[in-house]
């Protein structure tokens, strides 16, 4: 895991030796919940392998909101920041390698860590870019119809297209799967 976090994050290159230990692998099945939505988050992942799924229960129907691979981190980031109960569940989709750390150690972590210049610029640009990520996808449900939420999707993010199942494609693009179904065959006449 921390081979590919160097070589990802090459300021932080020399602090990963000492953090090493906080970190816990974990291999787990697809459709394993990580955290309930309601529950308080004391821990945040990082994918070696495999797929998570974020999503929250919109009267009694599951809306995804998001979707991590691999070297990419999650968790309910106001829940685990904030120690309040969390809006999103996360669930893998595929069978999947995970490394967790608590969030006790997390936050001595990013305390000692937040002190180096360099370091907490690059941390701040991961939320930056993850804050971008966010204010795209739900900018996209007010400016674009479905069809045009489909097309940017296969564009920009083709990987979900092939790892994730339609269900949860059509919940993420805010459509039912047989929308997402009429769209698919009109976009590739």
């Amino acid at each position: 895991m921390f081979d590919q976090l160097k070589k990802s994050r090459p300021k932080l290159q020399e602090h990963w030796g000492k953090y090493a230990n906080y970190y816990h692998r974990l291999e787990v099945p697809a459709k394993t919940v990580l955290l309930n939505e309601g529950d308080i988050s004391k821990k945040a992942y990082y994918i070696e392998k495999g797929c998570i799924r974020v999503w929250f229960n919109n009267k009694g129907k599951d809306v995804t909101f998001q979707f991590f691979f691999e070297q990419e981190s999650v968790s309910s980031l106001e829940s685990f920041k904030k120690s309040i109960p969390s809006q999103v569940t996360l669930e893998t989709i595929e069978p999947s390698v995970l490394y967790w750390i608590h969030k006790k150690d997390h936050d001595n972590m990013m305390k000692e860590l937040n002190a180096i210049p360099e370091v907490r610029e690059q941390l701040s640009d991961i939320l930056l870019d993850r804050q971008i990520n966010y204010m795209t996808h739900f900018m996209s449900f007010i400016k674009d119809t479905p069809k045009e939420r489909y097309v940017n999707l296969l564009k920009e993010k083709p990987h979900i297209i092939k790892r994730i199942p339609q269900h949860y494609i059509a919940s993420y693009l805010g459509i039912t799967s047989v929308s997402l179904s009429r769209i698919r065959n009109a976009v590739s006449k």
